[in-house]
């Protein structure tokens, strides 16, 4: 069995607090995008779990990665057979972009169909909360309002079709927890799904991700980006989650030619 998992953007991102078992309370939109990993959970021939990968090099023990402690986890409740599965890496990691946590709701969606386990989407979003903030998101993978940790979600009407999306990450490795630390959480006045609702041109200055000038400000490479985004003519541009990834949102395709050397950079038209 194979499947395609997306990645996600930020749509603003206000940090409002810390809570007392050391996370903090955020609200942030979500908005699910079509670059995609590609996963294939097939049974083992041989009897034994295995776990590959190809594109994009991933750092770190395997065993840490959160496609293996997914299955680890609903083998945990069930009695799953062993499999090998394999993961095609195209998303960027530590982008912000939220790469790890779809897979890892994707190998619970495949795992829950490949053996029958007939768990409904808010059972799977339990075992998803248990992985990461985010990724219980993916199981529906629709425009959400995330709150409390970012790992409760609320329907939210906003739709990018018919933009040209651009996303850009430059060789830069953000750490969540050290972002954290530089911000200081407020409560904001304006809620998002308010900014939202105007064009995606009234966007900037009013749509903040609040990680964006503290990471500015160690990494200067992220404003740099961001100033060539708005200078090309996104309608709006913002770093996404705590970074290292950037986007911009344009009315008509730009002309990106050599503009962002050495990093990576995905466009695509969304329909």
């Amino acid at each position: 069995m194979i499947s395609f998992p997306s990645c996600k953007i930020n749509l603003g991102l206000s940090v409002l607090n810390k809570r007392i078992d050391g996370f903090h309370n955020v609200k942030t939109i979500l908005y699910p995008i079509p670059l995609n990993d590609a996963l294939e959970i097939i049974p083992s021939s041989d009897k034994r779990f295995s776990f590959t990968d190809s594109g994009l090099k991933i750092q770190g023990d395997r065993k840490s990665n959160l496609v293996v402690k997914a299955y680890e986890l609903l083998k945990s409740d069930f009695a799953l057979k062993d499999v090998h599965i394999h993961l095609y890496k195209a998303i960027p990691m530590g982008a912000g972009l939220g790469g790890g946590s779809a897979d890892a709701a994707h190998t619970i969606m495949l795992l829950n169909q490949l053996f029958k386990l007939n768990l409904s989407n808010d059972q799977m979003e339990g075992y998803c909360r248990q992985l990461g903030s985010d990724c219980a998101f993916f199981i529906k993978n629709t425009p959400a309002l995330a709150f409390q940790k970012g790992d409760q979600f609320k329907a939210v009407k906003v739709d990018l079709t018919g933009y040209h999306i651009i996303i850009v990450k430059p060789e830069v490795h953000i750490k969540t927890p050290e972002a954290y630390s530089w911000i200081t959480p407020s409560i904001k006045e304006s809620p998002l799904h308010n900014i939202i609702s105007n064009p995606v041109s009234e966007w900037n200055g009013q749509l903040i991700n609040d990680f964006e000038i503290p990471v500015s400000k160690r990494f200067p490479v992220i404003l740099d980006i961001k100033e060539k985004l708005l200078n090309e003519g996104a309608l709006y541009a913002s770093l996404t989650g705590s970074g290292a990834a950037l986007y911009g949102i344009f009315s008509n395709p730009p002309n990106l030619n050599g503009l962002f050397k050495d990093c990576f950079v995905w466009k695509k038209f969304i329909e």
